[in-house]
Formats: structure tokens, C-alpha cells, sequence
């Protein structure tokens, strides 16, 4: 990410027109059917953002009320309420927003309605999530976070600090673009923490709600396969005991929980090979970089998930 690359952003708009102030919350998020309403408070509003292209925090008051649709977006935004009543989505998809918890919104749009409100938002350039997540071993493409998904107490925390760090950086006219770009970096990470990338080669019968224990663990395991993850692990992070868990990746993928990340891990091997240079890339040193010393049980273990020695796929970029 270039940090002389990003336009900072800097806006603070206040009104106490109610259509002026739906008019300008519907064009900066590109809102379909927004509806505002006068509530039995006066009438305030502003909107405030401070960053840049690649991450900007966002503050919005609107006493009344204020309904529509969230198109689509390529932005990922998590934002919480500090008063007020709000929730996302319709019907046996919608969202209560509690106060203070932060909530990443739908990458597919949503309807909504707030009353009464003051808002905290976080907005992550899609470009400089993918760039972070990429390192994690995420291809390009394929980046997809589940917003319906509970952060844990630990994410929370890491979430809160990271945002307090960056809220006193980004507010900063002095702080250097290479400061900024790097406050856009701890954000991403931050956020990739707090929600887990799904993988796209889920089994259909994972995404089933009565899945989603054994579902947070393999979405865990995708995210984290570049860390010593265990067993152990995944069964906190699953709420499930080691047998249970034990049994559920039996039942949905035929492997034991450590056979799984193998297997992750096998798989991210084969994209750096493909990805690498014949002429400079080490198989020997990708392979440790996902966990495999030995050599020749590595090829062999390799050979039989992928059906070719590392050195062949290698060779596809010859």
C-alpha cells in the first residue's frame, strides 16, 4: 500500500433540515428508498470523517428516524451505536444492534432502521483489506467476511484498542502519510480479527445454521492456518469439546481437526508454488513457511492432496 497514494479525507457537515440531511447521508452511501422522519426529540444532525481512501472513521447523529436499503458495497464498514435504537436486515435475517457492540454491515446491502441516533463507524477500503488478507494467504477475488458471525471478547478488545490508537493518529494533521498508511494496516488487521474471512470451498452443508459451530473452526482454520493453531484451538474457538469437534469434522469432511489443517496448509503451499518464480523460488523454504520441515515426507504428503510433486507444479511457471 502506498501511503502517498491515499486522499485524505476530511469532512464534518451539520444540519437541522431533516430532508438535507437524508439527502446527504443517501449520496455519501449510495442509499436506495431512504425515508427520514421527525421523532418527538428536536432535530439534529451531523456527519463526520476523518482519514483517507484506504480507511476513514465516521460519526453520524441523527435524531429522528431513518429507514431504507444499503446497496452493495465495496467498502467494508463496522459500525456501532452509542444511543439510540437500530437494526439491520428484515425478517429472520435481522439484526438488533446492541449499544456499543460493533456490527460489520452486509456486503450485499441491507435494509435498515435507526431512530434516534449516534453512530461510530469504521470504513476499510476493499483494495487494502484484500492487500492485508492476502498475506494471510486469502486469494484475490475471493475475500468475504460473515457479518452474522459473534466476535468473541478477545476480538472485541483488540478491535477497541486498535480504533482508539487510529482515532488519535488519523486526527493528527501532523501525523506523516507513512504513519497514516500504517493506522489504515492495523485497522485491516484489526478487522480480520474481529470477523473471519469465509472460504469458498465450504461444503453447502456448512452453511447450514446448525453448522455454524464446526463452521467458525474452519473459518478459523483458514484465517489462521499461517499461525501453530491446534485441535485445542479450534475447539474454543468452535465452543465445542475436542470430541465433539473431533466428530463433527469426521461427519462434514472425512479428517480429524489436525488432518484439516494440514491439508489448508497444503493447499496454500500449491498457490505460493504457482504463484512463484521456478528460477528463485525454494520449495524447500515455502514448505517451512507452512509448517513442513521434512522434506521428503512433505513431498510425499504433498503428492498425494495436490497428485503431483511440488517440483511439477512449480514447473507450470516455467
Amino acid at each position: 500500500m502506498n501511503p502517498t497514494s491515499q486522499t485524505r479525507i476530511e469532512v464534518d457537515e451539520q444540519s437541522s433540515d431533516l430532508d438535507a440531511a437524508r439527502d446527504l447521508l443517501a449520496t455519501a452511501y449510495a442509499g436506495n428508498e431512504w425515508r427520514a422522519d421527525a421523532t418527538a426529540m428536536p432535530f439534529a444532525f451531523r456527519f463526520a470523517a476523518v482519514g483517507d481512501t484506504a480507511m476513514s472513521l465516521r460519526t453520524i447523529r441523527f435524531d429522528g428516524h431513518l429507514q431504507g436499503v444499503m446497496t452493495p458495497s465495496e467498502d467494508f464498514v463496522v459500525q456501532w451505536t452509542t444511543r439510540g435504537t437500530a437494526t439491520i436486515g428484515s425478517g429472520d435475517d435481522q439484526l438488533l444492534m446492541e449499544t456499543g457492540r460493533p456490527q460489520l454491515w452486509p456486503q450485499q446491502g441491507a435494509a435498515f432502521s435507526y431512530r434516534n441516533y449516534e453512530q461510530k463507524i469504521v470504513q476499510v477500503n476493499r483494495a487494502a483489506l484484500e492487500e492485508v488478507a492476502g498475506e494471510r494467504g486469502t486469494a484475490p477475488g475471493q475475500l468475504v467476511l460473515d457479518h452474522t458471525v459473534r466476535p468473541d471478547e478477545r476480538a472485541l478488545r483488540v478491535w477497541r484498542s486498535s480504533v482508539q490508537l487510529i482515532s488519535h493518529t488519523v486526527l493528527d494533521r501532523k501525523a506523516s502519510p507513512l504513519l497514516q498508511a500504517e493506522m489504515g494496516r492495523l485497522g485491516a488487521l484489526a478487522l480480520l480479527e474481529l470477523y473471519p474471512v469465509v472460504s469458498a470451498s465450504l461444503p453447502d452443508e456448512l452453511l447450514l445454521p446448525r453448522n455454524a459451530h464446526v463452521r467458525r473452526a474452519v473459518e478459523y482454520v483458514h484465517e489462521h492456518a499461517h499461525l501453530p493453531i491446534t485441535s485445542t484451538d479450534l475447539a474454543r474457538v468452535a465452543s465445542l469439546s475436542l470430541r465433539a469437534l473431533q466428530i463433527s469434522f469426521q461427519r462434514a469432511f472425512e479428517l480429524s481437526p489436525n488432518a484439516y489443517i494440514r491439508q489448508v496448509r497444503l493447499d496454500r503451499v500449491r498457490d505460493a508454488l504457482l504463484q512463484g518464480d521456478p528460477a528463485t523460488t525454494s520449495i524447500a523454504e515455502v514448505a517451512k513457511q507452512w509448517g513442513f520441515a521434512h522434506a521428503g515426507r512433505f513431498s510425499a504428503t504433498y503428492q498425494q492432496r495436490h497428485g503431483e510433486y511440488p517440483r511439477d507444479t512449480l514447473r507450470r511457471r516455467a
